[in-house]
């Protein structure tokens, strides 16, 4: 549902939330590693999730990305709408480009539901509160 660039840019962010609750910095090449993601494409990522004031870079050898602590109760979804816009609120589940309760393609009713569910999910769910159930739980953000 998600373009791969969001995929990454949601590891990214989630991981670096976790980090920054330990008061950890982390590098572009810790994050990549961390969440399997190809560096250079990870820092494009980043780049956007730094100029939407999101994510703070810091330059320098001592360096690296972490999240101020009043953007901690950031929403995925606007992670999400940084990354692929509102899309994927908006989209067909079978990518026909006119689809709508008028007329809808045989999926429509069913993927709503499903995409109210994403949006609620999203609009809910801040990096700090994914952050703290990561250092409680046992999740992982690569395989």
């Amino acid at each position: 549902m998600f373009s791969k660039s969001c995929e990454y840019g949601l590891r990214a962010v989630i991981f670096i939330a976790q980090q920054t609750t330990k008061n950890n910095m982390v590098s572009l090449s810790t994050i990549s590693e961390e969440i399997n993601s190809p560096q250079a494409f990870t820092a494009k990522v980043l780049q956007q999730l730094t100029r939407s004031n999101i994510v703070k870079s810091i330059k320098g050898p001592y360096g690296g990305f972490t999240i101020e602590d009043n953007k901690m109760n950031t929403k995925l979804s606007e992670v999400v709408s940084v990354l692929d816009g509102d899309a994927i609120y908006t989209g067909c589940g079978l990518g026909l480009k006119q689809c709508d309760a008028n007329s809808p393609c045989p999926l429509h009713f069913k993927f709503v539901e499903i995409r109210d569910g994403l949006r609620n999910m999203l609009e809910n769910t801040s990096l700090l509160s994914i952050a703290e159930d990561m250092n409680t739980d046992f999740t992982i953000l690569k395989r």
